[in-house]
């Protein structure tokens, strides 16, 4: 079994300095936390596999293709392979756990 509790993984990503950081990897899958702080700017790209958003905390906007809609705690927005996205007017510090399928990265070519 792999378990992880959401503040330690918090406490992980916060040390690292960076917005994201994966927690899980297999073939098939992965898994990792993004926080966006008030104001930031969402510099992702469209990824090459299907992404699922979990909103644990904060509230913003997401834009998925031509849809827009607000986002708060408790929030789950699903995003097909290679679909314009991103965050944006964050109110509130947004704390996401992104799940791939299958992993991060796996469909690019080349890889």
């Amino acid at each position: 079994m792999k378990a992880w509790e959401l503040d330690h993984v918090k406490g992980i990503r916060a040390a690292a300095g960076r917005p994201y950081h994966e927690f899980l990897s297999v073939p098939d899958l992965s898994a990792g936390l993004y926080v966006l702080e008030v104001g930031a700017p969402d510099l992702q790209q469209p990824h090459t596999e299907d992404e699922l958003y979990v909103v644990m905390e904060g509230r913003a906007r997401v834009t998925v293709g031509q849809e827009v809609r607000e986002v708060s705690a408790g929030s789950l927005v699903f995003v097909a392979a290679t679909e314009p996205h991103h965050f944006d007017d964050i109110v509130e510090r947004l704390v996401l756990v992104v799940v791939f399928g299958p992993a991060e990265g796996s469909r690019r070519a080349g890889v």
